[in-house]
């Protein structure tokens, strides 16, 4: 179980960075509370159960649609559960930060013209909902997200898909994600530098990044940069 790990990424080199967003630049609590907590709430007072039961009902639901696009499609679990996912998504917006310091490396990584990418699997409703409440695309290049592939980033396809739609070398390309068959599908596809972020949530444990080199927040990042980035930040 590699939580965290030495970050050895030669910064000189890397001319891309793939971000993720929902656990690695935002903090997951916002998605772990809405699915685990609200969705079975609501989905109980609907049917007039109790929240246990609603849990039990909705745990092989969610569990089967792991790793498909149909996991991160508000459409589709609208239509599966008969509730208004991203209405109910708006009443915790509250929720919704980026992680500490994740600001300040955007802005660094700006300075030093990289190329910034947001790669997601969140559903277009979703990433628009968190986009307005936190102005991330005000730091990215281009912000892709899986449905626009039709495909998640669990898939080869994905980024097959998008080394078509955007110009990069995986030799010199950092994808950075909490998704850990994300980075595995990445390196099939020849990505070269991948790094795991082991507590995408601040209110749960970290995960198992298994053999991934790991960050556990972004002040280990900026401790691996170059004196000279360094220097050109805020914090």
């Amino acid at each position: 179980m590699n939580m965290t790990s030495n970050i050895n990424i030669p910064w000189e080199n890397i001319h891309t960075l793939l971000l993720d967003m929902d656990g690695t630049l935002l903090d997951l609590h916002f998605d772990s509370y809405f699915w685990k907590e609200y969705v079975p709430l609501k989905y109980a007072q609907k049917r007039g159960l109790d929240v246990t039961t609603s849990k039990r009902i909705l745990k092989p639901r969610f569990i089967a649609a792991e790793k498909t696009l149909n996991w991160y499609c508000l459409d589709y679990w609208s239509q599966t559960l008969n509730l208004d996912i991203a209405l109910l998504k708006q009443d915790l917006t509250h929720l919704i930060s980026f992680k500490p310091l994740a600001q300040e490396f955007l802005t660094t990584m700006k300075k030093e013209n990289k190329q910034l990418i947001l790669v997601t699997n969140a559903h277009n409703k979703s990433l628009a909902l968190k986009l307005e409440h936190t102005l991330l695309d005000q730091y990215l290049d281009k912000i892709i997200s899986a449905h626009d592939y039709g495909t998640p980033k669990e898939n080869i396809n994905f980024w097959s898909k998008l080394s078509c739609d955007i110009s990069f070398d995986g030799h010199n390309t950092l994808l950075i994600d909490d998704n850990i068959s994300a980075l595995e599908s990445a390196k099939e596809f020849g990505i070269k530098h991948l790094l795991a972020v082991s507590k995408p949530s601040s209110k749960e444990a970290p995960i198992n990044t298994r053999n991934f080199p790991a960050m556990l927040d972004f002040s280990q990042l900026f401790d691996s940069l170059p004196k000279h980035y360094s220097d050109s930040s805020q914090i």
